[in-house]
């Protein structure tokens, strides 16, 4: 099964901008690709989701660069996760129902009741927390 990690890069690279603050809050997607070490094309895509929900600020060109939009006491994890569309916290399998048993007719929908209900709770966690916490606990020694 594969893993998407597209929510911790994004964090990832939310964080190194929060950083990067302290020198004029600017890096280019080549120093958070560096960062990251990933892809420079898969930083800019998540940049772009990051970009359109309005939480960082690209220039493009031969001086592009990005900076954070908001100040990081003002970002949390919910809108980084919401801005890069993350996957929920757990798939219900799509296997086609066994019509003789009462657990294979019954499981997708109890499941989902209890994955709203941990979606609900793992999106107020990270509410309950900003990119400026995340920044001030890598500053420590």
């Amino acid at each position: 099964m594969a893993v998407n990690t597209q929510f911790s890069i994004a964090v990832h690279m939310m964080a190194t901008l929060g950083v990067g603050c302290e020198r004029n809050g600017e890096m280019t997607s080549s120093e958070l690709a560096e960062s990251v070490n990933a892809a420079p094309s898969f930083v800019r895509r998540v940049l772009s989701k990051l970009s359109k929900a309005g939480l960082v600020q690209t220039r493009t060109g031969k001086s592009g660069a990005c900076s954070l939009a908001k100040k990081a006491k003002d970002i949390t994890l919910l809108d980084i996760y919401e801005a890069v569309e993350a996957p929920k916290a757990f798939a219900i399998h799509s296997y086609p129902n066994q019509k003789a048993c009462r657990v294979s007719c019954n499981i997708k929908h109890t499941m989902e009741k209890v994955l709203d209900k941990t979606q609900a709770s793992m999106e107020q966690s990270l509410a309950g927390h900003s990119l400026a916490e995340l920044v001030n606990e890598m500053k420590k020694p």
